[in-house]
């Protein structure tokens, strides 16, 4: 099957939405399919174009025999509402000419728009009905309820047309995906009719990622007797990253140390927050081949989360630290799919609130027995619900049908 990918993020992106979108491409040129890819240069979780990479021109290349071509972007130093639009909009205007070449010149059977970013979405369309191509749209995050859930965009008039031109793109689509059960009931929110909805959600490599004792955690050289709570991935504004800094605080005293690896806009405010704290650790952004060791050097993972962006977002990261063996603490409200996927192979209190997790770590670390229990149970839930080739195998069953017109 020829197909083609459209989509802000990918590899070599090392987390987020461009490892998925990397090793979905990878994955299905494996399986025989010829795919091609139009993205922009690799910046993702550091807002920084990545080394080897301009951000003002176009370049083709090939990653795991995926044609991959690479639009300018603007990045700025300092996401905030308007220099974050006009992000998203420079790749919009830059990637579409290419899309809509290579929408004529490869024509695809099937176009795949990633969203993030919903802005290049109507070019993605557009290029699959001049190419006579089905048009898929999987969304990853719902970017704009979020972006006014945040606070990042603001105002009554706005949110009104923003949706209503939302809802009425989405209804184009012949295929609209997302990653959880509650995110796809919104797409029917949405009025995205239920033959055309389909859950596909992100995945782990379950044997890359696995328990096994972590070298790293030697070389940090713990104190004896120390447990470790580890956050890794992004430091946005959706992830509710401040919550770590109460989290830390209440820890003080406790054989708890705090393992932080990531990069992100809110990574800087975070250190000054942590600064002089004795038990905090941090890491940079580990390459792909470390993160099992990574992973592996946590007693307990920790998963904040903003309360507005309940099931607007589903954190990937979630999916890493079950398949490692570890117990998740989580910040989650009841009810919603993050909650639903921790529950008994971890613990879930307030979303927002430090004290509770710090409160709810401290327990954990008290009782070895309980975090083996859990840890156990959550190796089992990655295997049943989160592993890679059967996602994948499902989601390339579903390209085949949407293909045929079934």
């Amino acid at each position: 099957m020829r197909l083609l990918i459209y989509g802000l993020n990918h590899a070599p992106e090392p987390t987020g939405i461009g490892k998925f979108t990397g090793e979905m491409a990878a994955w299905l040129v494996a399986r025989g399919h010829d795919v091609r890819v139009v993205t922009a240069p690799p910046y993702y979780p550091d807002w920084r174009i990545a080394e080897g990479y301009g951000g003002l021109s176009w370049r083709r290349e090939e990653i795991a025999g995926a044609h991959v071509y690479r639009c300018p972007l603007y990045v700025p130093a300092r996401p905030r509402g308007a220099t974050r639009v006009i992000h998203l909009a420079s790749f919009a205007l830059s990637s579409f000419p290419i899309a809509l070449w290579q929408a004529l010149a490869f024509k695809p059977e099937v176009l795949i728009a990633v969203a993030p970013a919903l802005i290049s979405a109507p070019g993605a369309w557009l290029a699959a009905r001049l190419a006579g191509a089905k048009a898929l749209l999987h969304i990853q995050d719902f970017e704009v309820d979020a972006a006014f859930a945040l606070g990042i965009v603001s105002g009554g008039a706005m949110r009104r047309l923003a949706l209503g031109l939302e809802s009425w793109l989405l209804r184009r689509f012949d295929r609209v995906s997302s990653i959880t059960p509650a995110m796809v009931q919104r797409l029917a929110d949405k009025g995205v009719r239920a033959e055309r909805r389909l859950l596909f959600p992100n995945w782990v490599d379950t044997r890359e990622i696995h328990p096994v004792e972590s070298e790293l955690r030697r070389a940090l050289r713990l104190p004896a007797g120390a447990v470790v709570a580890l956050y890794a991935g992004n430091m946005g504004e959706k992830q509710g990253v401040e919550t770590l800094a109460e989290t830390a605080a209440a820890l003080r005293g406790t054989p708890v140390h705090l393992l932080l690896a990531g990069a992100g806009a809110a990574r800087l405010r975070l250190e000054a927050v942590t600064s002089g704290m004795a038990q905090v650790h941090w890491l940079p952004v580990q390459p792909a081949g470390r993160l099992n060791d990574l992973l592996n050097a946590a007693d307990i993972h920790l998963l904040p989360q903003r309360a507005d962006a309940a099931d607007l977002v589903m954190p990937s990261k979630l999916a890493f630290m079950l398949a490692s063996g570890r117990p998740v603490v989580a910040g989650a409200a009841a009810g919603t799919a993050v909650a639903r996927a921790v529950e008994g192979a971890g613990l879930v209190v307030p979303p927002g609130d430090g004290a509770a997790m710090a409160a709810a770590v401290e327990a954990l670390a008290g009782d070895p027995a309980r975090r083996l229990g859990l840890g156990e149970a959550a190796r089992a839930r990655a295997l049943a619900d989160w592993d890679r080739e059967a996602i994948l195998g499902r989601f390339d069953e579903a390209l085949s049908n949407l293909r045929a017109g079934r």
